[in-house]
């Protein structure tokens, strides 16, 4: 007898959550495929290719080390290496939670035609956004050497600070996505918000500096945690406290568990709407 084809009924699936992650799993190599995919469509037609991402990160670390070094007078030692330790993990997260929101139109006209997870496109944001970042730490690692600040053995801690990250990562952008299949001006909308979360994230600024009225911002923004986690073993050579990388746990542990339980529950119903 001939194979029938496999048909897709969320209803009868009684653990969406569980079952969706297994679609993910089943389905790994879409995600690999969209993420060459992106890679190659963003530089095929540029002049210097891959090399944005490693000219971006120093372009932007020069112009804000003059600001913040010379007209603000704030004076961090190796402001280079400090800035740009938080930049890159900073672009990292906006742009794979953006790219994510930008993908719901391809998600849905796919989705039309043949089953296929949603969530798929989410972790191909992310892992497009990886790839720069593993692409991101060379300027990173030039400069350090360049200022006197040469790796040292707290530099293999950062598996662990990107693994965090991008759990953390991938909650707000399953949030990001879901919500953009039913509402078009969230895209919009979050990239506005991105603007003033970087702001209040001690990214440009140590977060000593900052009045003791605004000191509740910096503790409960889990960026100020995560960015901590990830520029500590560069910057200050030392592992992260345990209470930051606790709490960076815990952002990022409760981030994707509820991205994956809002995914999981409202997908469908906010895709058939759209």
């Amino acid at each position: 007898m001939p194979e029938t084809a496999e048909t897709y009924d969320s209803a009868t699936r009684s653990n969406r959550p569980l079952a969706e992650a297994r679609e993910l799993w089943r389905f790994r190599h879409l995600v690999r495929e969209l993420v060459v995919r992106d890679i190659t469509v963003r530089y095929k037609r540029s002049f210097i290719g891959i090399g944005w991402t490693l000219l971006g990160p120093l372009l932007q670390m020069a112009a804000l080390t003059v600001a913040f070094s010379a007209i603000m007078r704030v004076q961090i030692a190796n402001y280079p290496v400090y800035f740009l330790a938080g930049s890159l993990f900073w672009n990292f997260f906006a742009q794979a939670t953006g790219h994510a929101a930008n993908l719901t139109t391809d998600a849905l006209e796919l989705s039309k035609r043949v089953y296929l997870p949603r969530s798929a496109f989410v972790a191909s944001a992310i892992g497009v956004a990886l790839v720069n970042l593993v692409l991101s730490l060379i300027p990173l690692l030039l400069i350090a050497l360049a200022t006197g600040y040469p790796p040292g053995p707290t530099w293999f801690f950062l598996p662990v600070s990107i693994l965090i990250g991008a759990a953390f990562t991938a909650g707000v952008g399953l949030v990001v996505f879901t919500l953009a299949c039913r509402f078009v001006d969230v895209r919009d909308t979050y990239l506005v918000l991105l603007q003033p979360w970087f702001f209040l994230t001690p990214i440009l600024y140590p977060k000593e500096i900052v009045p003791e009225k605004f000191q509740a911002l910096m503790r409960y923004n889990p960026m100020t945690y995560l960015v901590e986690v990830f520029r500590a073993p560069i910057y200050d050579g030392w592992l992260p406290g345990w209470k930051t990388l606790l709490f960076s746990v815990l952002a990022a542990v409760v981030s994707l568990a509820v991205g994956w339980w809002f995914y999981a529950s409202r997908i469908d119903d906010y895709a058939a709407r759209s």
